[in-house]
């Protein structure tokens, strides 16, 4: 059995069938390419596009290749078009750019909310705006929301971003990205793109710690492997009088009758007591915490 498919076999096809097959990919053609089969089909007096000579003005061949998306099945049937709706005189139908852009129509971007190219596109967003580049971001995001894209989707992993590859080095960061979210419900497309843009252009351009989201991991991981530590005494609230008695809350600090608010006494379970989570990074507002860290020790 062949089959073929244009979208990812990993998304089309069941893994049975799949573990059992042997996936070869079919490239997109290059320009290059495109254009051999363009020239080819002008020049071809049987198989081509009729009797007529076909001309080809450079700008409408440049206009051409750009939309071919690497399908020649697509271009070769456009270039059929645009010369249909051109006029024959003298024996020669001379294809302009507007009717290659009549041929094209509305171009449709090549995008599935539930296949490879969705999750494609927004890995790269994410990527560029952990990556610091704002123009990425914006393109990614336009592209997305050209193609149809849930907005609320988008909106989504920004806040997320937030606090994974943004977190303590500018606290601002969630806020905004909540706010665009916010702005989202309130006005909805097309006037949220604006709210979206400026929210993704704050996170790409703003400092970056993942401190926070390593400090989680970090903890996640001791919480499964000590499961239930018993919460020290001095820490537990002593809800009933035999709470009390057994010494529920006894020798717990208020840390606001020292000076400075501070008082060293422990906080995690015997067993976790000299564990540190949350290493600060020296970069943004994270940099004046990890300095009010080690004024605290």
């Amino acid at each position: 059995m062949i089959g073929a498919t244009t979208e990812n076999p990993s998304f089309e096809v069941i893994g049975p069938l799949l573990s059992r097959s042997r996936v070869i990919i079919l490239e997109r053609l290059d320009q290059e390419n495109i254009k051999q089969l363009v020239e080819s089909a002008l020049k071809d007096k049987e198989k081509g596009l009729g009797n007529a000579r076909i001309k080809l003005e450079p700008e409408a061949l440049k206009l051409l290749l750009e939309n071919s998306n690497g399908d020649a099945r697509t271009t070769l049937n456009a270039l059929e078009i645009a010369a249909n709706l051109t006029q024959l005189r003298l024996g020669e139908r001379k294809v302009t750019v507007k009717k290659i852009e009549q041929a094209l129509g509305s171009k449709k971007l090549l995008y599935d909310k539930t296949g490879e190219e969705h999750y494609n596109v927004i890995s790269a967003f994410i990527k560029s705006l952990r990556g610091s580049d704002p123009n990425a971001a914006v393109y990614y995001l336009a592209r997305m929301l050209e193609a149809g894209e849930d907005p609320e989707f988008i909106a989504r992993r920004m806040i997320i971003l937030a606090s994974e590859d943004v977190g303590n080095a500018d606290p601002k960061a969630l806020q905004i990205a909540v706010a665009a979210a916010h702005a989202l419900q309130y006005v909805g497309l097309p006037e949220a793109s604006l709210n979206l843009a400026q929210a993704a252009t704050y996170l790409a351009t703003t400092p970056k710690s993942n401190a926070s989201y390593m400090a989680l991991k970090k903890a996640q991981a001791d919480v499964k492997y000590t499961l239930n530590e018993p919460v020290p005494l001095h820490l537990r609230n002593a809800v009933t009088d035999l709470m009390g008695d057994i010494g529920y809350g006894q020798g717990y600090k208020y840390a606001h009758d020292f000076d400075g608010g501070v008082v060293k006494q422990q906080f995690l379970p015997d067993k976790l007591k000299d564990k540190h989570y949350y290493e600060p990074k020296e970069i943004g507002y994270e940099k004046y915490i990890k300095e009010h860290l080690e004024k605290l020790k």
